[in-house]
């Protein structure tokens, strides 16, 4: 809990100084005065006045100010006016106001480029079993088959360049991309072997993303797909004691080789089998055949009904697969700076396009996150590592810079149409329309910020 709050705190201190920060540097540049530079809001805990500028940090951590010279907010001295924001030309403004979102996807690049020289250990892409069914299993995608590369299927079946898939996430990642663009993609796996890992060929498969509405685009996508995960030996990794499993002989280490006479291909299949025993309410007996010391043993196991998030599930107490692999994702310096930039723009047009797809209601406004979310993602970041907490910081970081752009009056994006209208027109928009605007502006982040609490809630107590 403590690293959660301490994560949150850090990233929202970070994201907001670099943000504001933009600001601040943009308007020294165009010789603008700056009165004051604040991180948070209200009631001022700490203050120091360097220069002409007072910087302070004040108690609710949400946000921050950049507060210029301004005749529209208090009289200027006539020697000073010159330095009035209000004063300076139009393309200076709308500078000074860009420099905050675009401040964010700078830090954003050079999160991103730090996490691919650095690396970070990932899940393979070496997949369990797809889903009975499911669209990758129609795609013909078979347990122990890794993803080697990707490419956007073409009318030609040899167009388009071959990206090669570095881990699970990556692969996730261009599913996403693919999905939300209404893209087919086309995948080369190797279909790997149990016993030498040697492989049984590659061959190239047809993975048809565009049937996937965008509104089911989501973090759940590879569940939607039919993927079950990383590839795991079905294995007994451990037993609770006292538990199904341990009353009928199961132990450690053991290999299951079949369960009610079928042959579980990997963990995962070995859990859905364990799974549909429980029918008509009622869960029937498991014969397993296991493996253990060269030799073959039978047990007979009684699964107990347990209730996952609202559902009842059967279980026979045991942790059920070997440790999956992982790779080590690397980058040189020129490559994982290309691929940095290529991330970022990636994902601000992503957070676009999902944005406005949620507005005319392609897709689910269950999608909106806020603090709640961003707090527990934080903190479950910083505790598998630094390095996984700065490719969260990327993330958090693009997406505040694409929100501060979009065109509300209360945000930078709305003073840049404020800018633009200026431009066409040849005047101001006028005080009126701007008080009018302002509060529909209001209106819109405040109903923007409750449905995204309302999510989070909804996902901490398991309603989504």
């Amino acid at each position: 809990m403590l690293m959660t709050v301490l994560s949150f705190l850090l990233t929202i201190g970070v994201l907001v100084v670099i943000h504001e920060y933009g600001h601040y540097r943009a308007a020294v540049a165009c010789d603008v005065k700056v009165l004051r530079f604040s991180v948070g809001f209200g009631r001022v805990l700490w203050r120091r006045q360097r220069g002409e500028t007072e910087f302070v940090v004040s108690a609710l951590p949400f946000g921050g100010y950049v507060r210029m010279l301004d005749e529209r907010e208090s009289p200027v001295p006539a020697q000073e006016r010159g330095r009035a924001f209000n004063r300076k030309p139009l393309g200076q403004r709308a500078f000074i106001v860009a420099a905050g979102p675009a401040a964010n996807l700078l830090l954003a690049i050079a999160l991103y480029a730090a996490v691919n020289w650095s690396g970070v250990q990932e899940l393979r892409p070496w997949l369990s079993a797809p889903l009975p069914g499911s669209l990758a299993e129609h795609a013909g995608l078979q347990s122990g088959d890794e993803v080697l590369a990707v490419r956007i299927a073409a009318a030609a079946p040899d167009d388009g360049e071959w990206q090669a898939v570095r881990s699970l996430t990556d692969l996730q990642w261009r599913f996403t991309r693919a999905a939300l663009r209404g893209e087919d993609l086309q995948l080369q796996v190797h279909a790997r072997s149990r016993e030498d890992d040697a492989g049984r060929g590659v061959r190239q498969l047809a993975l048809p993303l565009s049937r996937i509405p965008a509104s089911e685009v989501d973090g759940k996508l590879l569940d939607r797909v039919g993927l079950t995960g990383p590839y795991a030996e079905p294995l007994v990794d451990d037993v609770v004691a006292a538990g199904p499993a341990a009353r009928a002989g199961l132990m450690k280490g053991d290999r299951v080789l079949r369960i009610n006479g079928q042959v579980p291909r990997d963990a995962a299949e070995l859990r859905r089998l364990i799974r549909s025993s429980l029918r008509g309410g009622e869960v029937q007996p498991l014969a397993l055949d296991v493996e253990r010391a060269g030799r073959t043993v039978n047990v007979v196991v009684q699964p107990v009904i347990k209730d996952v998030q609202g559902q009842k599930v059967a279980r026979i107490e045991a942790a059920l697969g070997a440790m999956p692999s992982i790779v080590e994702v690397r980058y040189g310096f020129g490559e994982g700076l290309g691929m940095a930039l290529e991330k970022t723009w990636d994902t601000a047009i992503l957070s676009l396009n999902m944005l406005g797809k949620m507005l005319i209601g392609e897709a689910s406004i269950k999608n909106l996150s806020g603090p709640l979310t961003i707090a527990d993602y934080a903190g479950k970041s910083a505790s598998l590592g630094w390095v996984h907490y700065l490719g969260f910081l990327a993330l958090v970081s693009v997406s505040l810079g694409v929100l501060n752009l979009l065109p509300l009056p209360v945000l930078d994006g709305g003073h840049l149409m404020y800018y633009l209208f200026e431009g066409v027109t040849g005047r101001p928009v006028s005080d009126l329309w701007l008080e009018r605007l302002q509060r529909g502006g209001v209106a819109i982040m405040l109903a923007m910020m409750s449905l995204a609490l309302y999510n989070d809630l909804a996902r901490l107590i398991g309603a989504h």
